[in-house]
């Protein structure tokens, strides 16, 4: 009895390499095959001076499209915010006219800013806490894109350095350093 029971182990394991095996040979003939697809009319594409012109094309045309704000989402919810009573708060509003260089720290604390009232919205279980977090999740994501690249000035004010202002001016505020970003 005990003599039966260790053939069905090792078939067991025998069929479930068999079936890898078999995943894995069917995975290289479908990637050979797409390969040969591939290959075949990539040349042919490139043989004439149509191919090389729409090869060309299609190699430029993402690079324009994806030439849009980074931060059109960030100025939408800032659109659908800025009407909310809900929000009464007073935040540091940084100047929409400071130095170029100092960009990404006024940015950054406008961001910090909105986190403040993303907490204010949870607490009172704002209308418009979803949009509060999309502006800090989109917000924080623009930022991230440009930190390798980013040099912040020492003549740069730090956040709390700022006016403290209602939300009204504080969205206002916000909006033209987005919209200054965007062009």
């Amino acid at each position: 009895m005990l003599g039966t029971a260790q053939p069905t182990r090792n078939s067991a394991r025998a069929l479930s390499r068999l079936e890898s095996q078999k995943t894995h040979l069917k995975t290289i003939c479908l990637q050979y095959q797409l390969y040969l697809l591939l290959n075949s009319h990539f040349f042919c594409l490139l043989k004439n001076e149509r191919g090389l012109i729409i090869f060309f094309l299609c190699a430029y045309v993402p690079k324009t499209a994806a030439g849009h704000c980074k931060w059109a989402e960030v100025l939408e919810d800032l659109e659908q915010i800025k009407t909310s009573k809900d929000i009464d708060v007073s935040l540091y509003t940084a100047d929409t006219d400071e130095d170029v260089k100092c960009q990404e720290p006024v940015i950054r604390c406008f961001l910090l800013e909105t986190k403040v009232i993303l907490q204010e919205c949870l607490i009172k279980n704002c209308s418009k806490t979803q949009d509060v977090l999309n502006i800090w999740k989109n917000g924080n994501a623009g930022l991230e894109i440009n930190k390798l690249n980013s040099t912040t000035s020492a003549k740069c004010k730090e956040c709390e350095e700022y006016e403290e202002k209602n939300f009204t001016e504080f969205i206002q505020s916000f909006v033209k350093v987005i919209q200054k970003e965007c062009k």
